[in-house]
């Protein structure tokens, strides 16, 4: 089967993006798929966890994976209309927990400072879905004030790294992503000059090596995973330069190279990594085709002109 037929096969968070990102579907055919997001499937089964006081999991970023944090998320990476109550509920949550300091926030009782992740998260989620009105840009400008010199974002800066760590400067990267593209005013232009000084950062580093000694400083990095909760590779650096519209250059072509690499024959790619914890339930088995990293794959390869 043709591996678009076999997308349009699935559940309505893969179809819809699949209509509209890669067979040009009209608009109201993409919308009304995306509605169908909250009613089956793993978008229905995700609301239908909520707890009764509006977290999930009984937690606002713990347990792993299954709190409030990181199923919004999820629900966002599915496509949920950001309007729902059961996610308005849910942010509400976050918004009573949150406690700030210049703007970073912070869940943790134990952690008397901002901590880039879970601001980069929190900041992407408040941007898709709303809420933490008055907070939004302090975060963005907190994030902003904690760029390293080496364009990238670390959250243990805290306890002296000065060199920048891929899986937190791609959370931020997403995080003022989504801000920018819903507050078109104020610190735009900054968040656009950090976010090109943040695609060096990985792009230079061909988006898995070290700059010093060109290894791979990962190789989990290489085997591509989802939901990819907290953690980098490489395929979820290329489908952020994607969404962000970054031109590629030759600095993404090994990347694409690892992409390619992993196609079947069937034109699928696996799921070739997990990240354990706790979850509400397993969308897809390792090991398997996967349609996410098959959907993904194909939307990078799109922008990098490969059809």
């Amino acid at each position: 089967m043709d591996a678009i037929a076999w997308l349009l096969e699935g559940d309505p968070a893969i179809r819809w993006q699949v209509m509209a990102d890669l067979t040009g579907a009209h608009p109201s055919e993409v919308g009304a798929e995306r509605s169908r997001v909250a009613e089956v499937g793993w978008g229905a089964r995700l609301l239908g966890a909520q707890d009764p006081d509006g977290k999930w999991g009984g937690g606002h970023y713990s347990p792993k994976w299954t709190s409030t944090t990181y199923t919004l998320r999820l629900l966002r990476h599915l496509g949920i209309d950001p309007r729902h109550p059961a996610v308005q509920r849910g942010m509400e949550t976050l918004a009573g927990r949150a406690e700030w300091f210049d703007g970073g926030v912070s869940y943790f009782p134990s952690l008397r400072e901002g901590e880039a992740c879970v601001t980069g998260m929190t900041l992407a989620l408040a941007s898709y879905f709303g809420g933490f009105d008055s907070r939004r840009e302090s975060m963005a400008g907190w994030l902003l004030g904690q760029q390293l010199e080496d364009g990238g974002w670390n959250c243990e800066t805290r306890q002296g790294s000065t060199r920048s760590s891929f899986n937190t400067t791609i959370l931020v990267l997403e995080g003022l992503l989504a801000f920018e593209r819903t507050h078109p005013a104020g610190l735009v232009r900054t968040i656009q000059a950090a976010r090109r000084r943040g695609h060096d950062y990985l792009l230079d580093r061909k988006m898995m090596r070290s700059l010093t000694t060109g290894e791979i400083i990962r190789e989990p990095w290489t085997r591509f995973s989802f939901p990819p909760r907290w953690h980098y590779d490489v395929l979820r650096g290329l489908d952020y330069l994607q969404e962000a519209h970054v031109r590629p250059d030759d600095r993404v072509g090994e990347a694409i190279e690892l992409v390619l690499s992993k196609r079947t024959k069937d034109g699928r790619w696996k799921l070739q990594n997990h990240h354990s914890g706790r979850e509400h339930f397993k969308m897809e088995q390792t090991g398997q085709p996967s349609r996410w990293n098959t959907l993904r794959a194909l939307r990078v390869l799109r922008w990098y002109g490969i059809e």
